[in-house]
């Protein structure tokens, strides 16, 4: 089966969230967006991620004038979500400087959230900080 392509331009951009990494492509225009080939409705089917997918368009006023798609792996589906946020809004400011940067760092879209899980440490009772318990006597 012959691969399709497609020759129309798009910003290319890397965003990460925990062990998840997406690779997104912003495209100008209306179309339908696309989460590693399937689209976003049927990955996110709540409200609350449909909004946070949307948020880096709705603080720049660009909703409905640019869709993406994107592949994402590693992690979970919150993370992966977070990491394609973090992605159009980097994908977003690589467009125009300028004009969205501000927005966008006002509303923390652009800091990387460096916070990981904590490894699991040798002598705590199986869990990362726990401590094993002391003996009473």
């Amino acid at each position: 089966m012959k691969k399709i392509s497609s020759k129309k331009t798009y910003t290319f951009t890397v965003g990460r969230r925990k062990s998840s990494s997406a690779r997104v492509r912003l495209f100008k225009g209306t179309g339908e967006s696309l989460i590693n080939g399937q689209k976003v409705s049927s990955i996110y089917q709540n409200k609350v991620s449909e909004l946070s997918l949307n948020k880096p368009f709705k603080v720049t006023d660009t909703l409905g004038k640019f869709y993406f798609t994107a592949n994402v792996a590693g992690g979970g589906k919150e993370g992966q979500l977070e990491a394609i946020v973090h992605g159009i809004s980097r994908a977003l400011v690589k467009l125009d400087s300028e004009k969205y940067r501000i927005s966008l760092k006002t509303n923390n879209l652009l800091t990387r959230d460096s916070r990981v899980r904590l490894r699991r440490m040798v002598g705590t009772g199986g869990k990362a900080r726990r401590k094993k318990q002391s003996p009473k006597r």
